[in-house]
Order: structure tokens, then C-alpha cells, then sequence
């Protein structure tokens, strides 16, 4: 298996989430401006939504009617907006803080959302309990709230089961739960410490999490992406790290990890799974190796490809077939052009990367 050279388009603003037309020809990024994009796959042409948000835009979904988009941010907000149209129709207040993460149920009537402050709650700086619910769940036709779980927070990954029946969430602390998708009782959980580090430069704090979560297309496991301790959290430079956790077994129980040699160092975003199951992408930023994407074997992890995009990589959809794959990027932080005191001009630092897949 090998990437071919990826083909780049440049957007305003970096994007956090990312949806894509069935057809693979029109796609959506909710950025760092707070602003919805829609994007011309083939030519790079783009156009902003009326409607935006208060602050990071985090997360995008198309609904299977075709005709909707869910957005939602960190200041806590999801909007339903009418494609057609590209206005809001729907505003809710999902969360009190920012909702990092979320995830749609593979039928597409629910939508999972994530939040959580990270807060000192003792001596030892170990995270305060929840204020509101860090799980929670809506129903994409109606905007009801459908369910609310517990979990400590901050809550920093989501994800459905192939069959919709249970979703897990990942934490700062490497906690992970696992739920019914019809109880608030988490059937499963673990912990594991390899995506925590604490830290004591400058002041004590912890650092890290498990940032993706993706569910085996059995169900049977989930895989999991972050960064590993180091001497320096403020460097940024831990290993590169997914795991595979069975959360069937009682207890749950770690199935395999990244290979020794095979991973650089940098904090890995994005975990999934490839349309036919055999192989699993994992993304991110690179603060010193080679890539910022690669490709792994779901059979036994051995690294299959890589890539490395020069950027920080949030997102990534593959194409039915699996012959291409779209990862949204931010490169850079994006700066103001000439004098900040005139009318203020941002650099584009939003990346698209259209990357061909061989044999």
C-alpha cells in the first residue's frame, strides 16, 4: 500500500470537522474562525454558511436527507443548517464549556457531543468532577435531547458502534466508557495510562488524552489515539501512540499497540478504520519523525504507509472504494497580513489534502 503525492486546497481557516458528500464531490469544514465552508472537491472554489459560530467551529455532519448540516463549536452550540439555503434553523446549547468532539450514529438520527473543563480538583491536580453531563446525545430530526452520561472530564473523543448500540468516550486522564446507547450506565471501562502525562514545568498540571476513538468494525473492540508521556509536556513531543482495547472482555483488556520504530512523535488526532475494515489510518501533528499520517494493518498493526502532509491533520474520510481519502488540516495557527491596526486579514492556513491510494 502507498499514498500517492496529495493534492492540496486551501481554505480560510483551519478546520476542526469535516463532512463529505456521498458522491465525494462537495465537502464541509467547520473551522477555527467559527465559520462553515463548503467546499468544490475538484476545484478548491469556497463559500462560507450565513450562520457561524461563537468560537472554534469542532464538528460537522451530514444528515442522510442530504438537505442538512449539524455544526457544532466550542462555545457549546449546535446548528442545524439547510443546505440549500446555508442558514440556520435550529440553534441549541448543547454544553456550558467547548465540545470538542462528536459523532454521528451510522443511521444518522442521533448525534454524540463531548465536553468538559479541565478544573483542579485536589492537591494532587487531579481533574475536578463534571459540572454538566460530559456525554450526551441528541436526535438529529427533532433536536431533543435523547440520553446523558457521566464521565470525568475533560471528555475529548466519541464514538458510535457499527450497529449504533453502544457508544464510548475517551478522556484527558486515558479513562475510557463504554455505554448502552439506551442506558446511562457505562456497560465497560478502563483505563490506560500511556496518553497521560503530568507535568511540573512552569507549573503542575496534566496533559494528554485519548483525542480518537473508533470502534473495530465488529464492535468487538475500539482503537485509540493520543500521545505518550514525556519529560516535557509543554514540548510536545511524545510518542505516537494508538491502542486496541477489547472492552468485551471482563476486565477489558489491551490487544495491541503501535509497533516499537514504527511511530514518531507528536499528538495523533484521528483514528479509522479504512471502508473494507483490513487496515486503520491514524493522524495528527508531528513535532519530530517523519509523517503525520499512516496507515496500519487492522490484522496485526504492522505499519503499511505513510505520509507526512507538512500540516496538522484533525479529520479524514475515506471513499467507498477506498481508493482516496480526504484529510482536513491546519497549517500553522494563521496569522494577520500587514498592519494590524487596518482592517484585519488573515492568512489561510486551512488545508484540504486529496490523497490517492495504491496497491
Amino acid at each position: 500500500m502507498k499514498f500517492q503525492k496529495p493534492r492540496e486546497l486551501t481554505i480560510p481557516s483551519g478546520p476542526l470537522g469535516l463532512a463529505v458528500t456521498p458522491d465525494g464531490q462537495r465537502l464541509y469544514a467547520a473551522c477555527m474562525d467559527g465559520q462553515i465552508w463548503e467546499v468544490d472537491v475538484a476545484t478548491g472554489a469556497h463559500s462560507a454558511f450565513a450562520d457561524q459560530h461563537g468560537s472554534y467551529g469542532s464538528g460537522c455532519h451530514l444528515l442522510p436527507d442530504g438537505k442538512t448540516l449539524i455544526s457544532l463549536g466550542y462555545d457549546g452550540v449546535l446548528i442545524w443548517h439547510d443546505l440549500e439555503t446555508k442558514r440556520a434553523f435550529r440553534r441549541i446549547q448543547a454544553h456550558n464549556f467547548w465540545s470538542r468532539n462528536s459523532a454521528l450514529s451510522p443511521d444518522g438520527s442521533l448525534l454524540a457531543t463531548v465536553t468538559g473543563q479541565y478544573l483542579a480538583g485536589g492537591e494532587k491536580y487531579e481533574p475536578a468532577a463534571e459540572n454538566e453531563p460530559s456525554v450526551k446525545i441528541y436526535d438529529t430530526g427533532s433536536g431533543d435531547l435523547v440520553q446523558s452520561y457521566s464521565h470525568l472530564p475533560p471528555v475529548l473523543s466519541v464514538a458510535f458502534s457499527p450497529d449504533g448500540q453502544h457508544l464510548a468516550a475517551g478522556n484527558m486522564m486515558g479513562d475510557v466508557r463504554v455505554w448502552s446507547a439506551a442506558s446511562d450506565k457505562p456497560v465497560a471501562q478502563f483505563n490506560t495510562p500511556d496518553f497521560t502525562c503530568w507535568g511540573i514545568i512552569k507549573s503542575p498540571y496534566y496533559i494528554g488524552g485519548i483525542y480518537g476513538i473508533t470502534f473495530s468494525p465488529d464492535g468487538k473492540s475500539v482503537l485509540c489515539c493520543g500521545m505518550g508521556p514525556m519529560a516535557d509536556p509543554m514540548a510536545g513531543n511524545g510518542k505516537m501512540t494508538w491502542q486496541q482495547w477489547s472492552w468485551q472482555a471482563a476486565p477489558p483488556k489491551m490487544l495491541a499497540q503501535v509497533h516499537d520504530g514504527e511511530h514518531g512523535f507528536g499528538l495523533m488526532e484521528n483514528i479509522a478504520y479504512l471502508p473494507d475494515g483490513q487496515a486503520f489510518l491514524m493522524a495528527g501533528r508531528q513535532a519530530q519523525g517523519t509523517w503525520t499520517a499512516a496507515i496500519f494493518s487492522a490484522r496485526d498493526g504492522k505499519q503499511l504507509a505513510t505520509l507526512d502532509t507538512k500540516s496538522r491533520v484533525t479529520r479524514s474520510h475515506f471513499t467507498p472504494d477506498g481508493k482516496t481519502m480526504i484529510l482536513a488540516a491546519t497549517h500553522g495557527q494563521g496569522y494577520i497580513k500587514g498592519d494590524p491596526a487596518k482592517v484585519k486579514q488573515w492568512t489561510e492556513h486551512g488545508r484540504i489534502h486529496v490523497v490517492s491510494i495504491g496497491a
